[in-house]
């Protein structure tokens, strides 16, 4: 803290006040986040604070202790060149505890297939009926997703977890499995692909820092992409499948690719783990779904809704399959994880 009086803003996250220092640039510093009690011992005892700073603080406060605030945060990574074409995104999920009990704690499904690793805590997650708990410093490879997933710390403890999305068509191209086995399922690599895996996962524990981790997972990643070949055919299907928003029809692909309805139907569940006609879904409701994440109210979206389906009742049916409620139910209640995780 400095004697000038825009030198800090003070976020109030769940039982804590954060301090992030403006550095000149107008960027900020990472995140100081102090408990109440060091909080008060600290700014009191600071030289440079008046009063302007002093009522940010109590507000601050106020707001903290009034309304729970969620503690949490996606940190984007920019994968290694040789795997770009592959992965959708990479991210740090870290999160101070458990999320508060009036978050949805909502994971949409995005179309894409995901590597984690849990390099502190572990991770809890229902999807449908099942609960699938991937404890601290494990392996685990999320088959696609077709229904909506509650996600929560294992322990109400300090939460880390490396998360590396694969787009439709690139995770056939790391590991050979049938994905169809794992459609909607959490799964320990080890227990898909053998030792390779379980000497990753002994490894990623005992590497000390994030960064470490970081490159020794991708490394391993550009060694298994070596391993395979690329199927034309399929990525075809699915670039125009991207192309167009999911808006094409399995016929269409049948008559731009010159093969069967019933060959693409298997070959999607072999290399991605659903049919076209469903991935299509999908990626249709994700183009509506991120437009609603960057805080644009669904009545604004109108136009784009009426461009990807019938009618309105098809839509609230898609999104209902999709989040678990109606758009009024969501919009009315607390979504920061689900939001926030479409925009990381």
């Amino acid at each position: 803290m400095t004697k000038s009086e825009n030198t800090i803003t003070v976020v109030p996250l769940q039982g804590n006040v954060v301090c992030m220092p403006a550095m000149e640039s107008g960027s900020v510093q990472p995140p100081i986040k102090l408990k109440y009690t060091q909080y008060f011992r600290s700014f009191y005892e600071n030289p440079f604070r008046n009063k302007n700073l002093e009522l940010i603080f109590v507000r601050s406060i106020k707001t903290c202790e009034e309304k729970q605030m969620t503690d949490f945060r996606f940190i984007s990574i920019t994968p290694h060149p040789a795997l770009n074409p592959f992965i959708a995104k990479i991210f740090v999920f870290e999160a101070g505890g458990r999320l508060p009990v009036e978050d949805r704690k909502l994971i949409v499904p995005n179309a894409n297939l995901k590597l984690t690793f849990t390099y502190r805590n572990g991770i809890v997650a229902g999807i449908g009926d099942k609960t699938f708990v991937q404890a601290e410093n494990k392996l685990s490879l999320t088959g696609l997703i077709d229904a909506p997933v509650k996600l929560d710390a294992q322990e109400d403890a300090q939460t880390g977890t490396i998360v590396i999305e694969f787009n439709p068509s690139g995770a056939y191209r790391f590991f050979h499995l049938s994905y169809f086995e794992i459609n909607n399922q959490i799964v320990e690599l080890a227990n898909l692909i053998g030792n390779d895996a379980a000497e990753l996962q002994a490894r990623l524990a005992e590497t000390n820092t994030l960064p470490a981790k970081l490159e020794v997972l991708q490394n391993f990643l550009i060694k298994q992409l070596e391993k395979t070949i690329a199927d034309p055919i399929y990525d075809y299907c699915l670039n125009r499948i991207s192309c167009t928003d999911g808006m094409i029809t399995v016929t269409q692909l049948e008559k731009e690719t010159r093969v069967s309805s019933r060959w693409l139907h298997t070959k999607f569940l072999e290399h991605v783990g659903t049919g076209p006609k469903n991935l299509s879904e999908i990626i249709r409701f994700k183009q509506i779904y991120y437009a609603y994440s960057t805080g644009v109210p669904l009545q604004d979206l109108k136009e784009q809704i009426h461009c990807h389906y019938h009618d309105r009742s098809h839509f609230i049916r898609a999104f209902k399959r999709f989040t678990g409620f109606t758009p009024t139910d969501l919009q009315n209640s607390i979504n920061e994880l689900s939001t926030n995780h479409y925009r990381s």
